[in-house]
Order: structure tokens, then sequence, then C-alpha cells
């Protein structure tokens, strides 16, 4: 048996992470520098350390970048091409984070230059991190419609027309105004404010804030959100 075992060949495994943050008007995905002269970007990621699992790795990488724990964290997709990484043969563990950039409060970490870039115009990445951000835009436009995960990338309270600025980046689409804030008030996930949004119009829009109780019963539950994404995507 432990013949076996050393007849195989050894591989590196990496983790990569798809970051996403919402600035308030679009959707963007956090990039790091690398290269020395010519600028080359890709995700931020890092190796597997011997005493960690692929959860506890993620969580991580995304800590060192951002400072930030305790962040939405979803495993993406397993990439192992044999030519995806020239030096040594890599399999690399993608997942996909979604942070509240009000929660933001220390600045990015300057060692690996890290910038926010739109999910719509993106410079060209590294290797095949092109095609992991393309599967985790993907990925979170079926998690949005469906599960109410949006509500991660939002400050503590917000507006239904924040809340609708959201889902149109996300979906790079224009929502009518009304069927989506009838939809979205029908989930009950949401606990209505007295304050209201100043300079948004005369009336103001009222602040509104996710109900935790209701939303850690119902993340991981169908709730047709957005109804029939996949025709607007």
């Amino acid at each position: 048996m432990l013949a076996q075992y050393k007849e195989q060949h050894p591989y590196l495994l990496a983790l990569d992470s798809i970051i996403f943050g919402f600035d308030g008007e679009g959707l963007n995905v956090l990039l790091v520098e690398r290269g020395v002269g010519e600028k080359t970007w890709s995700l931020m990621g890092g190796w597997l350390q011997p005493q960690e699992s692929l959860e506890q790795a993620a969580a991580r990488i995304v800590f060192d970048l951002t400072g930030l724990k305790e962040v939405y964290l979803e495993q993406l997709h397993a990439f192992g091409n044999p030519g995806r990484d020239p030096i040594v043969r890599t399999i690399s563990v993608a997942y996909f984070s979604l942070v509240k950039l009000a929660d933001h409060a220390a600045k990015l970490s300057e060692a690996f230059k890290a910038r926010w870039f739109s999910i719509y115009n993106l410079p060209n990445l590294l290797f095949d991190h092109g095609d992991m951000v393309a599967l985790a835009i993907e990925r979170l436009r079926y998690k949005a419609s469906q599960h109410p995960i949006g509500f991660e990338l939002l400050p503590n309270k917000f507006t239904i027309p924040q809340l609708k600025k959201l889902y149109d980046a996300i979906y790079h689409t224009d929502f009518d105004k009304r069927n989506f804030s009838r939809k979205i008030l029908s989930t009950k996930l949401l606990i209505k404010l007295s304050e209201k949004q100043k300079g948004y119009s005369k009336k103001g829009a009222f602040y509104y804030q996710l109900d935790p109780d209701r939303y850690q019963k119902s993340v991981h539950s169908f709730l047709n959100v957005i109804p029939h994404a996949e025709t607007i995507m």
C-alpha cells in the first residue's frame, strides 16, 4: 500500500480567491499586482499549509488581503489543467467571497498592491484566473437569484434603491423599480427603519435592515429572489 503512494507524483495545491465588493454603483473584484516592470494582475492566492483545511486557508487569504473575518465564503471549483502554471504542476481550488466595503475600515494590504476592478472592465489576468472570475460571476448570479446572499455585499442599513442598484450591477441590467421592490419586500427579510436617506429625493427613501433571524433560516433556502434571472444574463 505504501509503495503505491511512493509511485505517485507530488503536486502543489494552491487556493485562489475571487473577492467581490459593491461600491454603491458597480460590482467589483479585487485583484493584486504581480511582477516587475509591465503590470500583470491576478487573483489573490496562496498555498495550503500542512495544518489547514481548505476553508481555513481560503479564509486566511481573504484576511491577509482585506483584514476582514467571517465573510461569505464559498468553494467554487478546482482548476487542474496540466499547463495552467508553466513553472510547476499546480492544482488550484478557487473560492469566491462577498465583502461589505462599508466594513472595510482598514486599507487594503499595500504589500500586495491590491486594487478593485469592475467585473465588466477587467485587465488581462494571470494563468486561468480570467476563467475563475467568469465562473464566479456565473455562480454569483445563480445564487443571488435563488438565495438572499446579495445582502452580504451591502452595508448594515440600506434603501430599496440601493438594493436595486446592487442587483442591477450583478445582472448588468435595469430591473423594473416597482416589480423589484414588491418582490424583495415579499421575502419578509427586511426590517423597515424610521430613518430616511437624505438627499435621495424630496420625500427621501427609508432605510431597511436585514432581519438576522429570518436571514439565517433562509440563506440556504430557495426564495426565488430574482425570478427567471437566466433570461437577463
